[in-house]
């Protein structure tokens, strides 16, 4: 006997069009005024969407400037190192350094300072940017370990409490 179909999700389906003007729109706002020029009615005049629509994937207008923000620093996690742990930590450090002297990092660090009355925001920063740095910064230990170049009972939340804090704090 077959599997009876799934139920069909509830209201109109998102429109996939709207979610990337809407991004689009946000990320021109956050380049000519920064996070305070992204407000849901700006969007919606830039973009010729409702905001009901831009409501309905996103709670309110930071959370619209948080996914681009997040979508401009993603390259920092995604740039190949060639030479030993030592030096790809480096460059890992050096590259979140850059981003936050950008125009973006200066958005993203007035984000996580408005992110403390927006527990969502504050939760999809530390598990969209700062554990992903992290997991990356603990791949680049391990690999340290086994090129000799740390010994093999280094403390590895201890060691990147202490490489990465300097930057987020």
């Amino acid at each position: 006997m077959p599997a009876p179909p799934a139920p069909k999700p509830r209201g109109r389906p998102r429109d996939a069009a709207a979610r990337d003007a809407v991004l689009a729109a946000a990320s021109a706002l956050l380049d000519e005024g920064g996070l305070p020029a992204v407000t849901m009615d700006r969007l919606a005049a830039r973009t010729g969407v409702g905001k009901p629509t831009i409501y309905r994937t996103w709670p309110n207008a930071m959370a619209v400037a948080f996914d681009v923000l997040m979508a401009r620093a993603s390259d920092i996690r995604t740039r190949a190192v060639k030479g030993d742990a030592r030096q790809a930590l480096r460059a890992q450090l050096r590259a979140i350094a850059e981003v936050f002297a950008t125009p973006t990092g200066r958005s993203i660090a007035l984000l996580i300072a408005a992110a403390q009355s927006e527990t969502e925001l504050a939760k999809a920063f530390r598990t969209r940017f700062l554990m992903a740095s992290r997991e990356e910064g603990r791949s680049i230990l391990e690999r340290g370990v086994k090129e000799g170049l740390l010994r093999p009972e280094l403390d590895r939340d201890t060691a990147l409490d202490i490489v990465y804090a300097p930057l987020y704090f």
